[in-house]
């Protein structure tokens, strides 16, 4: 038998019953509880029809406490904030039930979180539900969804005496749970703190165009490439930011990520071409993979493991596109799965289940691997044109696509459960239990305006890009968080353009 938790020793038990009939013998209340300890809900029922003693037993507070964190219901309650803890597992696990049902029939509320009129999307991150984009105009905007404030500020650049002129474009944005990160087309990169306002709390130049920026995951860590150079910048014991490691490689950095849960030096892993490189601080650059001919296509890394897609030329087709699995502590390869003739264009290890890995492929189908594995679960032909985003959870697959479709899937059962479609490829997809957040990001930045001719160029709306935020919760389904469609009044005039937008206003009438 496993060993009994301490918390039954802690907690003092005030029931009357000193003895509970036991089949032909008598066991003392606390005996008898830790042999109840071992069984679930249903056997807990069935134990609770038996006898009054039993069923005294069978719904003791600290069984269902124990069953509640066990199956990861309100972890940060202690047991005396609930008074019935049966009660609170039913109503989670209801409320779970509830969840899974409004993913599947689309039942929620979805809203279009857009700022910059007239200026073009550039990159779109997410993290628990806060939202920061990137535009063309170098404004770069936080939402949060969690309590649908469209109010959050905007966060401002560091200005310098001669930035009279018009911004440079955001190139890429990163957020977690206390920083947000923004470089620019020239080579300008800040962090803010999501604690302490818009101001940067850091900020560094690089001389040339960044081609990648990964941000921790906990924690206050940046890295950049640029050029040759791969940069880690984070803040010391005194909090003062400064380079915590320099790596010159080879070629021009295609990828970039830090490893995640990391404790002491940050560890990052970078693809350049067909070369993947370990960047440890105060180490040599340590080459992970190096094929001649096989370029990388997309990299994700989890605390243990980097996946990576490698692309095959014609010369050798007896080896297919495919997924390398490598450890991180060892560096030694532990998988190749897939066997496709088209690229790896996206992969997902750190979001997805235990032992399990996601990808997208030009040849526009969703794979879902099993690493105990070296074939596929399932593969599900997702979209018209190849897939660009794409993340799991124990059930469902949320798949984006170049053509702007966004499509959710039902692992186990391997259909379409719902699609949603937008002009311009899907570049960012996230989700939880409750939420889901997509971005179309355009490819082209610069767009002409309606007429060749005219003078101002400012990008008509179907330029833009959008971003959507959709909320599957019971709870927050409140007036305020209705479609967007139904929210308008008459109380504006608003002659005809090619940006205005129908609106019927069912509340108000």
């Amino acid at each position: 038998l496993k060993k009994p938790n301490k918390l039954f020793s802690l907690i003092p038990f005030q029931n009357e019953i000193n003895e509970v009939p036991f089949f032909d013998i008598q066991l003392p209340y606390e005996l008898a509880l830790k042999i109840f300890r071992y069984l679930g809900k249903t056997e807990l029922g069935r134990c609770a029809q038996v006898s009054r003693m039993w069923k005294i037993l069978a719904e003791d507070e600290v069984l269902w406490y124990q069953l509640c964190q066990e199956e990861g219901y309100l972890l940060d309650r202690s047991i005396s904030d609930h008074s019935c803890w049966k009660l609170a597992l039913k109503n989670c696990c209801a409320r779970e039930r509830a969840l899974k049902t409004n993913w599947k029939n689309r039942i929620g509320a979805v809203s279009q979180l857009q700022y910059e009129l007239g200026k073009v999307l550039c990159d779109v991150n997410s993290f628990d539900g806060v939202v920061i984009a990137g535009y063309t105009s170098g404004e770069v905007r936080l939402w949060d969804t969690r309590t649908w404030d469209y109010t959050a500020p905007i966060l401002e650049p560091v200005h310098g005496p001669g930035d009279a002129g018009p911004q440079p474009h955001v190139s890429f944005v990163r957020i977690n749970s206390s920083l947000a990160v923004a470089a620019y087309e020239d080579g300008t990169v800040s962090v803010w703190s999501l604690m302490f306002g818009r101001e940067p709390i850091h900020h560094y130049q690089h001389n040339q165009r960044i081609q990648a920026l990964a941000l921790s995951s906990e924690g206050a860590t940046v890295a950049t490439a640029s050029g040759f150079e791969v940069k880690v910048e984070s803040p010391n014991d005194r909090e003062f930011w400064q380079t915590t490691a320099t790596f010159e490689i080879q070629k021009l950095v295609n990828f970039l990520n830090l490893v995640p849960d990391v404790t002491g030096s940050p560890v990052a892993v970078a693809a350049a071409e067909d070369m993947v490189y370990l960047l440890k601080a105060q180490d040599p650059v340590k080459i992970l993979h190096a094929v001649y001919g096989q370029p990388v296509t997309c990299l994700d890394v989890s605390a243990h493991e980097a996946a990576f897609g490698v692309r095959n030329f014609g010369w050798l087709l007896n080896e297919p596109n495919q997924i390398l699995l490598y450890n991180l502590e060892t560096n030694q390869c532990l998988k190749k799965m897939g066997n496709s003739m088209g690229d790896f264009t996206c992969v997902n290890l750190q979001n997805s289940p235990p032992n399990m890995l996601v990808t997208g492929n030009k040849d526009r189908r969703v794979r879902v691997f099993d690493l105990r594995r070296s074939e596929s679960l399932c593969s599900f032909f997702a979209h018209q044109l190849g897939v660009s985003a794409v993340q799991m959870d124990d059930w469902k697959i949320v798949s984006g696509g170049e053509e702007g479709l966004v499509c959710v899937w039902d692992q186990r059962m391997g259909t379409k459960l719902w699609e949603m479609h937008a002009r311009h490829p899907v570049r960012h997809v996230w989700f939880n239990s409750h939420s889901l957040i997509t971005a179309n990001i355009p490819d082209d930045k610069t767009p002409r305006g309606s007429s060749i001719t005219e003078d101002d160029l400012t990008a008509h709306r179907k330029h833009w890009g959008t971003i959507y935020a959709y909320e599957f919760s019971v709870d927050q389904l409140a007036v305020e968080s209705v479609l967007p469609i139904c929210r308008s009044s008459y109380d504006e005039v608003t002659g005809y353009n090619y940006n205005i937008g129908l609106a019927v206003p069912y509340d108000n009438i």
